[in-house]
């Protein structure tokens, strides 16, 4: 039986990256459909609402894109095959690795936020507690940068999660906030499509780097189904050079679950330092 529910929710900033991501999946699974042989049905979810947990452990889950949070640190990568790891062409990506570059809003920038040891006291947000672009890479950033004796068991006078990275932007323009860790590919899409939205910001540095948001499908799937899954998104980034400009879209690497495991590193090298939340 074939699976059928293909969704890629991560990367749709703006309605114009979403109309392209859904354009590029639906290319892709063409081109899977033809090489598998496929005639059922895939239902494509255009925004997907509601647990997008119950998404990703679908066994009809044909294809999707992850966090690495949830992929590495909430036991998703037990049930899903890893297909690929998008490559972009942003400032702060290496490869298939990516960061979160730190901003601040213009106001609390001019008060002396300069660096991250300065935003002690400051307003996080954070778009949600399982993302590892906007939570675990910002609170390693602090356990690792920032001595203990400085940072104190609270660094940041509050942490509002508001949702998402282009949530968390809008409170920084509104001095709704003062800090916040955006994924750099989020950032890259803003400054393209929505320059004015990061006006009044300014960058104050980066996290260490991490494999970026995986392609996923279920552990159900057939093996051989999952490596043409992985044929065809290589073939969907050939199919329109303008797409793949836009969405910054070089490629994709096949990385092996194992190089993960960074992404826990840093969540067990906060603990080690004494900053298990982001506080």
């Amino acid at each position: 039986m074939t699976h059928g529910i293909a969704a890629l929710p991560m990367y749709n900033v703006t309605p114009q990256h979403g109309m392209l991501w859904r354009a590029f999946l639906r290319d892709a699974l063409g081109e899977f459909a033809r090489r598998a042989g496929v005639r059922e049905r895939i239902a494509l979810l255009d925004e997907p609402l509601g647990d997008l947990f119950a998404l990703w452990r679908s066994p009809d889950l044909l294809m999707s894109q992850t966090c690495g949070f949830p992929y590495r640190l909430l036991g998703l990568d037990r049930q899903v095959h890893l297909l690929a790891t998008p490559v972009f062409n942003a400032p702060g990506c290496e490869g298939a690795w990516y960061r979160s570059v730190l901003l601040v809003s213009a106001q609390a920038y001019a008060n002396g936020a300069t660096s991250l040891a300065a935003c002690r006291g400051l307003r996080a947000a954070c778009n949600s507690a399982d993302s590892h672009s906007g939570m675990n890479a910002f609170r390693h950033a602090v356990a690792t940068t920032i001595p203990k004796s400085v940072r104190s068991e609270r660094f940041f006078a509050s942490v509002s999660f508001v949702g998402s990275h282009w949530n968390a932007l809008r409170a920084l323009a509104a001095d709704e906030a003062d800090v916040a860790s955006i994924d750099c590919v989020t950032l890259a899409y803003v400054r393209d499509a929505r320059p004015e939205m990061l006006e009044s910001l300014r960058e104050i540095g980066m996290t260490a780097a991490a494999p970026g948001l995986p392609f996923i499908a279920s552990r159900t799937l057939p093996v051989a189904h999952a490596a043409l899954l992985r044929d065809a998104l290589d073939h969907a980034c050939t199919l329109d050079t303008l797409r793949a400009k836009t969405l910054r879209l070089q490629g994709f690497s096949r990385l092996a679950p194992a190089d993960y495991a960074v992404i826990e590193q840093f969540a067990d090298e906060a603990r080690a330092n004494g900053y298990a939340e982001l506080v």
